[in-house]
């Protein structure tokens, strides 16, 4: 039997949840530059869940498929960038969007991509703007946000910390 052999690499160690049957899961992308500025792109307006905010890279698991195929899918479908690498596990969020959707659990990763990071090919229909964030102007990844709800500040604020310990 042929083996499938994914397109990127991961890391040891990288800490990867089971969803149990039934659960509804995300996933998120933390992408650096070669300056150490985290990609963000702005939510458009008329979004449903989260509307006019900034966010990383990703999006819902689709039935069938592991949390790390939903994140290679999701960062081709919103920057056109390949996933080459799963650097590090940033950590799992349980949260509730304001869609009825109910409860969501997100596994956030920190990732190396290919392709052009000056020129994403953003889902304008989703997305209005992006910025590259460095540790200075991470404040305004909470524009739109309530108190409390400062997740995509959070976990780029820790993959930046964690960043020191690449080899």
């Amino acid at each position: 039997m042929p083996t499938h052999k994914q397109p990127f690499s991961v890391s040891r160690n990288v800490e990867l949840p089971v969803p149990a049957q039934g659960e509804l899961w995300t996933v998120g992308a933390v992408i650096l530059n070669e300056a150490g500025e985290a990609f963000a792109q702005k939510r458009s307006p008329h979004r449903r869940l989260f509307p006019d905010t900034w966010d990383i890279v990703g999006g819902h698991v689709e039935p069938g498929e592991s949390l790390l195929e939903a994140l290679a899918r999701e960062v081709e479908e919103e920057t056109g960038w390949r996933l080459r690498h799963v650097r590090r596990f940033l950590g799992t969020t349980t949260w509730t969007g304001d869609d009825g959707a109910g409860l969501r659990h997100e596994a956030d990763y920190l990732v190396e991509v290919e392709g052009t990071l000056d020129r994403p090919a953003l889902e304008w229909s989703k997305h209005s703007t992006y910025g590259w964030f460095g540790p200075d102007a991470l404040d305004r990844l909470k524009e739109n946000r309530e108190p409390g709800e400062f997740l995509v500040h959070d976990v780029i604020a820790r993959a930046m910390k964690d960043r020191s310990d690449w080899s």
